[in-house]
């Protein structure tokens, strides 16, 4: 099993561990729930030095990736940053990514559990394109700062860039902790505002535990993968393996907004099934709330009656609007917000009811 450069610190804080694609990652620190409002409430410090981190470089990077991603790589600006998926010819994502597009390279950032697999699928396609595809994942770590104070305690770190001047989903660079052009991005996986950093390998626990040291006044806390999941459920973000995967498409994941179907997009993989399952879905995601002790899980089962119509993808509890969520998948006609269905939790079966995604969304 693999370890971030931030293994012993978690050691030395009482996280508990567990295996998350292949690596050892903190679930916890104390309870999960609690660590969900202290994001929510205040700030919270969390290790993605698992995710995998590709750059794509050569001067026909951008024609490349647009052949590859279902965004329009070619049109996202100097700096910025867009939501994109890999799929295959059939429309079904081996991924979904972050592309962020920088001055002599296009930066990837991938699932940990389909990193190598990513690489595979690029370096196989690049027959005809001037490119060279670099992983960067064992190069850099990387650390996410979420909440509502993320920006004052980075701040107090950062010497050279006003990150007030960040827009979302736009990245700089900066001095951080003495380190200079350290990559700076706003963007997240819990619903809040914050930054994600990507830090040079030997350096990565310094900086974590100087980002703790400055946000202890103002609350800030490690945050564990368990608390993390509960909260990009809230935002109605998507998880590989449940939302999305090898046999589940982002047309009715929800994702239509990273995936364009313009013409001058027909060339990337994908663009035809992905096309033709927008014209024609046959299901839909949707939010499901419930009450009562037993939490909806990927898996259960939904019904109209004697017929299963739908299945959840993610549930969890919500201490933030304090009840049951799930997201899950329902046959279009089931799929209008207030409809009653059933829910098959551990053979009794209870009424849940049908609402949009997110659950949660951050006054701004």
């Amino acid at each position: 099993m693999q370890r971030t450069e931030l293994f012993s610190a978690h050691q030395a804080l009482g996280a508990r561990m567990i295996d998350f694609g292949g690596w050892e990652m903190p679930v916890q620190y104390g309870p999960i729930l609690e660590e969900v409002k202290t994001v929510r409430q205040k700030g919270g410090l969390f290790d993605l030095g698992h995710m995998g981190r590709v750059e794509v470089r050569g001067p026909d990077r951008i024609a490349f990736c647009d052949k590859l991603a279902t965004c329009r790589v070619s049109k996202i600006p100097l700096r910025a940053i867009r939501y994109g998926l890999l799929c295959r010819e059939n429309g079904m994502p081996l991924d979904d990514i972050l592309v962020y597009q920088d001055e002599d390279h296009v930066f990837l950032v991938v699932n940990a559990s389909n990193t190598a697999r990513d690489l595979a699928w690029l370096r196989q396609h690049t027959q005809g394109f001037r490119v060279e595809i670099v992983d960067r994942t064992d190069e850099l770590g990387m650390i996410a700062l979420q909440g509502q104070i993320s920006e004052r305690v980075l701040q107090l770190l950062t010497s050279d860039l006003e990150l007030s001047g960040v827009g979302y989903y736009k990245f700089a660079y900066g001095t951080v902790c003495g380190l200079e052009r350290m990559r700076i991005s706003r963007t997240g996986y819990t619903g809040e505002d914050g930054f994600e950093l990507y830090v040079p390998k030997g350096q990565v626990r310094r900086v974590w535990e100087r980002l703790l040291e400055a946000g202890r006044e103002f609350g800030l806390a490690p945050i564990g993968l368990g608390a993390r999941d509960t909260l990009r459920l809230e935002a109605g973000m998507p998880l590989y393996g449940h939302e999305i995967s090898d046999e589940l498409n982002p047309i009715e994941a929800g994702l239509s907004f990273g995936v364009s179907l313009v013409p001058e997009k027909s060339g990337t993989l994908g663009f035809a099934a992905l096309k033709a399952i927008s014209e024609r879905p046959t299901k839909q995601i949707v939010g499901r709330t419930t009450e009562g002790p037993r939490v909806p899980r990927q898996g259960h089962a939904l019904y109209a009656g004697p017929r299963q119509v739908g299945f959840v993808c993610s549930g969890s509890v919500s201490p933030t609007i304090q009840t049951n969520i799930a997201s899950a998948y329902v046959e279009l006609p089931y799929a209008a917000i207030g409809t009653t269905l059933e829910i098959d939790l551990k053979g009794k079966r209870q009424p849940v009811t049908v609402r949009g995604l997110p659950f949660y969304s951050r006054k701004r």
